[in-house]
Order: structure tokens, then sequence, then C-alpha cells
């Protein structure tokens, strides 16, 4: 077998779940049990991996899933328990008389509000919940789904307090051997991390700013009675007022803070400075703008569901400042245990479990921190919020239940896609003395395409998603890949995996199973393919200004890491 045949062969799991997901429409619960399989024969077959290092990349992978899956409950968790409360209720029903102007709504409402919810709870939750409340508004089903999908960028990165950063990027990746290299020219693993996590908050700040006017341009453009890009225009000093307003605290955050804060602090901070602003007419254009009459509206744009803001009545009267309390307490506990050496320090060793060297496979090591991870947590505030909004336990009990159920959906196929990638990237240690998959693979673009691939880094990355339907897997799948890229290319490895996570982060906006998430929250299903040619607009917008940043960082400013920096 020729070493092009095999590095071509290295692909053959990430083609085949595009094929079988896009192309064939399988459900992911059926297309990754296959693509794990095709995965094992390749590395026993084709790279001669040991029976035993697979089992033991498996072991590591699901592991990895535990940690994942444990985030998931504790957003989930807390998301179900706040309606519960009627907490989200209040935090909804607050919204709705700010202005009567539809792109200061779109703009607070969708935007803020939603970066909010990416960064506390992310999995797709986010559009679900801000599609039916801006149809309640008053907004035509089809646009809510748009500016739903269009919320999934920025935010994304850092959504579900840092997981695509924390588990996909780090389980993405080959921690040992990169540590080994930081170390040995004279660095660190947390230095680095700090360094992509930095780049990462940046790039997606330099190009979220504009987001906000994007979403306006998109509403006035496509659902106004005018059909008008000159109204979206209008409103732009106030939309790029709003843009910074979040993208500076967000940037701010991801520099000096981590990838748990960014999303949240940023659209806490937005909020609190966009409402009052709004409030107070600044930077509103006088004359507010609404769509035409609703028998006006094209009948595609209407939902089959119901939505008005007596639906989103709660059975109890909440004030807002209780209703946020439980997410004000999330954030400040997120910031001392990442930021407080003591407090760190109990929550990294309690409940803190670690595995070295599985199956006595040498660097195969796995571990879990259920206290310091965001679902332990998230799990603590769900605790505290059970005692301020005077819960029932009948009202937790049905918090956890639904919790669970969208948990086995995820879980499934995070059983079979983790350690699928596993196997990839430990690969290296093999019989026939190839290089790792991701290695191979990086090999043959660098290859075949050379020194422009970093435009194209952050596409990669938004096909990725595109395809598994999360950045958190687009990361998983393809960090190790873009970290080999550079490496061959010889420009920084940090700058090329921060492209991939903001390309898996704008690759969200067009996930089919993100897209159909939100239409049924609205009884738009059905009308997919329509959104998806409204959404990939704003995709291609940012994914090209991430090609730009990404080339002009790494070839123009030469920027480095500390993997490069001696190399």
């Amino acid at each position: 077998m020729t070493e092009t045949l095999l590095f071509l062969l290295a692909f053959a799991p990430i083609v085949l779940a595009g094929i079988l997901l896009v192309g064939l429409h399988w459900p992911a619960a059926r297309a990754m049990p296959v693509v794990f399989l095709v995965s094992v024969v390749i590395g026993l077959w084709a790279w001669q991996m040991s029976p035993m290092r697979v089992a033991a990349s498996v072991l590591q992978g699901l592991i990895l899933t535990a940690g994942i899956l444990w985030i998931i409950f504790g957003a989930l968790l807390l998301l179900n328990t706040l309606k519960y409360s009627g907490a989200l209720t209040a935090i909804r029903s607050g919204f709705s008389d700010i202005s009567p102007d539809r792109r200061i709504q779109v703009i607070i409402v969708a935007w803020l509000f939603g970066c909010f919810l990416e960064g506390a709870s992310g999995f797709g939750t986010t559009a679900a919940i801000a599609a039916p409340l801006l149809v309640a508004l008053g907004f035509p089903a089809m646009a809510a789904v748009v500016m739903g999908m269009m919320i999934q960028s920025t935010p994304v990165s850092f959504g579900a307090v840092g997981t695509p950063i924390v588990v996909g990027v780090s389980g993405g990746l080959d921690k040992a051997a990169i540590t080994e290299t930081l170390v040995a020219n004279g660095s660190g693993w947390e230095a680095y991390y700090r360094l992509m996590v930095s780049e990462i908050a940046i790039t997606h700040g330099v190009i979220g700013t504009l987001m906000p006017l994007a979403m306006c341009l998109m509403l006035t453009r496509f659902f106004g009675p005018n059909r008008s890009w000159r109204e979206g225009f209008s409103v732009a000093p106030f939309a790029i007022f709003a843009g910074l307003s979040f993208t500076l605290p967000y940037m701010a955050a991801g520099v000096f803070l981590g990838p748990e804060f960014p999303s949240m602090l940023g659209a806490l901070v937005g909020l609190a400075i966009v409402v009052p602003a709004a409030r107070a007419g600044f930077l509103v254009p006088k004359q507010a703008w609404d769509f035409a009459p609703s028998d006006q509206w094209s009948p595609e744009w209407f939902g089959k569901v119901n939505v008005s803001m007596d639906d989103l009545a709660g059975r109890q009267p909440m004030s807002i400042v209780k209703a946020w309390l439980p997410y004000l307490l999330l954030a400040i506990i997120l910031v001392i245990t990442r930021t407080v050496p003591e407090v760190k320090s109990v929550f990294t060793n309690w409940l803190a479990f670690s595995w070295q060297n599985l199956l006595n496979q040498d660097g195969i090591s796995g571990s879990i921190q259920l206290l310091y991870l965001p679902g332990g947590v998230m799990v603590l505030v769900v605790a505290a919020t059970f005692l301020l909004h005077r819960l029932k336990l009948p009202q937790l009990k049905s918090a956890m239940a639904d919790s669970s159920r969208t948990l086995l959906g995820a879980g499934f196929v995070l059983l079979f896609t983790i350690p699928m990638v596993r196997i990839l990237i430990n690969s290296g240690v093999n019989a026939a003395d190839l290089p790792s998959m991701p290695r191979a693979m990086a090999q043959l673009v660098a290859e075949s395409v050379g020194t422009v691939y970093p435009m194209f880094a952050a596409t990669i990355g938004a096909l990725g998603a595109f395809i598994a339907g999360s950045n958190t897997l687009s990361n998983l799948m393809l960090s190790d890949f873009q970290f080999n890229t550079a490496q061959l290319l010889g420009v920084s490895t940090a700058m090329m995996v921060a492209a991939q996570a903001v390309g898996a982060a704008a690759g969200n906006m067009i996930a089919i199973h993100n897209v159909v998430a939100a239409s049924a929250t609205v009884g738009l299903l059905g009308q997919e393919g329509k959104t998806l040619r409204l959404t990939i607009l704003p995709t291609l917008y940012y994914l090209l200004v991430a090609g730009l940043i990404t080339v002009v960082a790494m070839y123009g400013f030469g920027i480095g890491d500390p993997l490069t920096a001696t190399s």
C-alpha cells in the first residue's frame, strides 16, 4: 500500500461521517457507531496498532465522554431548574418592553441574551429558547429561527462554560506529547493553553463586533416590508455600540480569565450597558422599524406552534434580580474557583480521579474532576437555586428527568465519537512505523495545498461542525490535524488551532441538527433548506474574515507560540 493511499485512508473516518450524515441523511446515533468501527479497522489493519492500544484509546475516550456528559448534564439541569422555578419566564418577560424597534429587540433579546444563554448552557439550547421568545414578541417564525442560528457564532467557542475549548480542544490534542515539547522549550501546557484561548477570543471579538449589525441587515433585507439593506444600516451606530459592549469584555475575559467566562461575562456586561442605553434612546434611530402586518407575510414565514407572552407566563411571579441570581452565582463561583489558588486546589482535588498508562499503554491516560468541571459547579448552583427560589421536590425531579432525557441522546453519540477521535490521535504508536492519522492527514494537506492553507483552516473547522453538528465534536475531530498541519508548514500551532475553534463555532450557524432543533420550537419543520440558504451568508462573512485574520497573524505579524519559538 503506497504512502499516499495510506494517508488518504487516514481521512476515511471523517469523510465517511460526512457522507453518512450529510449525503445519506443518517442520524448521528446511527452514523457514528459505523464511523467508530471503521476507525477501529483502519487502526488495527492499516496502521497496525496493537489491539491493547486501541482498547486503551477507547477507554480514554470513554473517560473524556464522562467529563463532557457531566458538563452537559449540569448545564441542562440548571436551565430546566430555572424553567420550573419561573426564573426563565421572568427573564424573558423583562425584555418585552425595552423598545418597539424590532432591530433593537433583536440585538438585546437575541444577541446579548442569546450570547449569555450560550455561555451558560450551549448544546443547542440557545436558539431553542431565543426563537420562541422572538415569536412571542411578534417576529415571523422563520426570522426568529434565522436570528437564533446567527447567535450560534461568536459565543459558541466559550459556550456551556467553555466546553468546546475545555473538552473539545484539550481532548482533541495530544496533550502529553505537546507538554513534553513545551517543557523542553522552557514553557508549559498552561501558557500554551492560555495563548490559544486568547487568540480564539481576540479573533472572535474582532469578527463578532459586527454580528449585531449583520443580524439587523438580515432582518430588514429578507423580512422587512421594503426588503431594504439601508434600513439595517441605519441602526449601525447602536448595533456597533452593542457589539463592542459585548466583545470588549468578552476578549478581556478570554485573555485574563480563561475559556469558561468570555460569553457569559461579555453578555452580562453588554446587557448592563446596552439595555439602559436603549431605554434612554442612546444612538437609537428616531424612526422605529417594524415588520409588515402579519397578513402580508409570506406563508413560509409562519410556524405551526402558537407562542405568545401569555404562554411564557410563569405560575409564580418573580423579580428580575431573583431570576438572574443563579446565573450571577454561577459566574461568581466559576471566577473564584479559577482564580483563587486555595479554592482552586480544593475543587481540583476533591472528587477527582485519574488513571495513568491505561492498560499499560504509554502516554494514554485519563482523568475527571467532578467538582472542578463546570458541571460540578452548575450542580452546586442548582442546589442553591432550589433553596433561593423555594422549589418543591417534584419540580426538581421534573428538571432532572428532562435533563436526563436530553442527555441520553447526546450521550449515545459521544460514546462512539470521542473514542474514535482518541484512536486517531493515539495511532502514532504502531508496528508499521507510521505517523499518527491526524499527522498523516496534515502531511497530505501540507504537500497538496502548502502555505495558503491557513486561509482555509477556519473553513475546515466549520465543515467539521456542519458534519458533526457540534463545535465541540469538530474540535475533538480536527484539532490535532490542524496542529500537525501548522507544524509541517512552520507556522504558529496555537493560532492554527484557534482558527479551527473559531471556524467550528461559525459552522454551528449551518449545522443541520441545530436548524432542525430551533425550527421545531416554533413549528417550522420542513423549511430547513430556506433557513440554511439565509444563514450561509453570515457564515461566509465569518469564515472569510477569520481566514484573513489567520493569514495576517501568521505571515504578516509572524505570530509565534511557546511550541514553535525555538524550533
